[in-house]
């Protein structure tokens, strides 16, 4: 188990406004979420841009380099006409030039995670980059007003529907996983935060062993709310966690099930433990501390599947 912070040795600083950054808080470390230590990595998208704008990015390693954006042009086309396409947006800090202010408020009004940070860091993902680098997904997101109709009347309708919903996954392996085992158990959509998850980069689609290309992945603009929603919708509203009483085991599922898994050392989010009708546990050794949360996912989805899948 280790940890990496995003773009160290210097930390990114993440914007409340433009010019005005707070730099990063440190989370709680929990024992007892399902989880692992996160490696730290961004994305690419499918739309590349020229070589000359493409370095390899100061995130893991061990992943391929992620396709970064750079220019003021060229990103504002991308938040204009593809903007599921971006996972996040990079800002120079403190720059003073009003177009990257602009560029801002189209990235935040279609609800993309933007962040302040030095220069040398976005000199790293794209040059020229002009003060402005996008991050893009491997593939492009839907959004939640695409499909909502079909699962607000899948409890009419008598459908079985089962959603997934992944916070603060960190590491692309976790997340490709999640994915694959999503596909193989037969969900019907993960729903992702806009912030505080990796991106679809190329190690998540590895990791997915194909699955990517069949899954549908969601990011809705409000996720707390989204969720809400669902449960009026009558949905069984269900969180994987090690902190409860209550066992996954022969657990009573009902036919429209949302599934939520937290991400690395932070577990359940509070946002969406608040509105679980029950948080399950499963059985583990003592000796164990927790499962990584693409694991405990699986096991979560095996229990629903194998009395729904013959």
């Amino acid at each position: 188990m280790w940890k990496k912070q995003p773009f160290e040795p210097n930390r990114e600083r993440e914007d409340n406004s433009y010019g005005e950054p707070s730099h990063f808080s440190e989370r709680p470390h929990r024992d007892f979420s399902y989880g692992r230590s996160p490696h730290f990595n961004e994305n690419r998208g499918s739309s590349r841009p020229r070589a000359s704008q493409v370095n390899v990015s100061m995130g893991d390693a061990e992943s391929q380099p992620q396709t970064a954006v750079g220019g003021i042009r060229e990103v504002e086309e991308l938040l204009t006409k593809s903007p599921a396409k971006v996972h996040r947006v990079l800002f120079r800090h403190d720059s003073g030039n009003p177009k990257l202010y602009s560029l801002q408020k189209i990235a935040k009004k279609n609800h993309i995670h933007v962040q302040q940070v030095d220069g040398h860091i976005l000199d790293s993902y794209a040059l020229p980059n002009q003060g402005i680098v996008a991050l893009c997904n491997e593939k492009e997101l839907l959004s939640w007003d695409e499909v909502k109709t079909e699962f607000f009347n899948a409890k009419e309708n008598g459908e079985r529907k089962l959603v997934v919903v992944a916070t603060n996954i960190e590491d692309p392996r976790n997340l490709g996983a999640c994915i694959r085992s999503s596909l193989g158990m037969d969900a019907d959509i993960i729903l992702m935060p806009s912030k505080g998850m990796c991106g679809i980069t190329p190690t998540v689609a590895k990791a997915s062993a194909g699955a990517l290309d069949k899954m549908r992945l969601c990011r809705p603009d409000n996720l707390e709310a989204t969720i809400s929603e669902l449960k009026l919708a009558g949905y069984q509203v269900l969180g994987l966690d090690a902190v409860t009483e209550t066992s996954l085991v022969d657990y009573p599922f009902e036919d429209q099930v949302v599934l939520a898994v937290g991400g690395e050392d932070v577990g359940l989010p509070p946002f969406v433990r608040k509105q679980c009708t029950s948080v399950l546990r499963i059985p583990m050794s003592p000796e164990a501390q927790s499962y990584n949360a693409s694991v405990a996912l699986s096991l979560g989805l095996y229990e629903i599947a194998r009395k729904r899948i013959k």
